[in-house]
Order: structure tokens, then C-alpha cells, then sequence
């Protein structure tokens, strides 16, 4: 019986993790020059924006560590989430950390923002 009720303790906690944001996990802080090195991981990427602008598709985009097609890193926000972010033109020129895992689209790393508590400006 005590194994029943520890292993539905263990299976209730799980369940609870797996279902927290992304930014609820404690990720490494690194640099947006040090971003690729990460892809597939969640980290935390911390440089400053670049410029920021908007693609045809309406997805928008904040250049880390440089100017596209210069930057190191870009934070993207799909046109679907761009209501979550009404302020994002207030990150320009600022440093910002960006939360969320890694990925490369045509080579290049970024993270996809979906939830507003992914980014802070410092």
C-alpha cells in the first residue's frame, strides 16, 4: 500500500513538472555569441537587441548580438503570439535575457517566444 501511495506521489509530481513553463526551469545563462553551442537545450540568452523587425509572414523578430543577417541570436515571435507582446518595440536597444530552447532555422539559433514571461529586459 505505502508503495502505491509513494509511487502516485511520484507520478502526481511528475505530472506537475512536466506541465510548468518553460521559464519555470532554472537555465544556464549564456552569452548570444555562445547560443548555438546550446541548440536542443533550454538556456538562457542574454544580449543585447539589435534591431527588430517584422517578417511578410508577420512573425517578428528580435536581432541578438548584431544586425540580421550579423546577429548571433534571434528571439521570434509568430504572428499568432504577437498579441502577447504589444510592447515588444520597447526591447530595441536594450539588454535582454531570452528563455526557451534552442533551435536552428537555416543554420542560424534562435528561440521561438509564445509566453511574455520568456523575455525581461535588464
Amino acid at each position: 500500500m505505502k508503495t502505491n501511495i509513494l509511487a502516485g506521489s511520484l507520478g502526481l509530481g511528475l505530472s506537475l513538472a512536466l506541465m510548468l513553463p518553460i521559464t519555470a526551469v532554472r537555465a544556464e545563462t549564456v552569452p548570444a555569441n555562445q547560443a548555438q553551442a546550446h541548440v536542443g537545450q533550454v538556456v538562457t540568452v542574454k544580449g543585447a537587441v539589435s534591431g527588430i523587425h517584422k517578417s511578410n509572414s508577420g512573425a517578428t523578430f528580435l536581432d541578438i548580438g548584431g544586425q540580421y543577417p550579423n546577429n548571433a541570436f534571434a528571439a521570434v515571435i509568430f504572428k499568432d503570439d504577437a498579441g502577447k507582446f504589444p510592447d515588444v518595440g520597447a526591447f530595441g536597444g536594450k539588454t535582454v535575457e531570452v528563455t526557451g530552447s534552442i533551435r536552428l532555422y537555416q543554420g542560424r539559433p534562435e528561440i521561438i517566444l509564445n509566453d511574455p514571461a520568456q523575455i525581461k529586459a535588464k
